[in-house]
């Protein structure tokens, strides 16, 4: 297994950031790696990170401004080869069609609950590191 596991997480709000990282912890189920955080505050930090390499994991907030993370999700698919799994934030259980349209491989309402948040980006990181394999 890996040593580190990073997550991208974009939102332009500093504490949904915080929830994310809180809702982690170090990792977030004993079978995948310990997690390395990227904070990203716009679209264009996003798409020079992905840029750079290195993400496993993306979570973006559904209900950032000025660009939403499923608008921002859909755009990666469409523009980043190999793009990794993204987790979206939704601000209702009734938007995960959109988290469908957006092609994201996951979505979680918000604000965070740990436990769902946890299992949620652990089988993400457990599908990316199958596929790596």
């Amino acid at each position: 297994m890996q040593a580190t596991a990073t997550v991208l997480v974009y939102s332009d709000d500093a504490n949904t950031r915080e929830q994310v990282r809180l809702a982690t912890g170090r990792r977030p189920a004993p079978d995948v790696p310990v997690v390395e955080f990227v904070e990203c505050a716009t679209p264009a930090a996003v798409l020079k990170e992905l840029d750079r390499g290195g993400i496993d994991v993306c979570v973006l907030d559904g209900e950032a401004v000025p660009m939403g993370g499923m608008g921002l999700c859909r755009q990666i698919k469409d523009e980043v080869f190999n793009s990794p799994p993204v987790l979206l934030l939704i601000g209702r259980p009734q938007d995960a069609w959109l988290a469908t349209w957006s092609r994201a491989e996951g979505a979680v309402t918000h604000p965070v609950d740990p436990v769902e948040f946890a299992s949620a980006l652990a089988s993400l990181l457990r599908q990316k590191r199958a596929l790596s394999a």
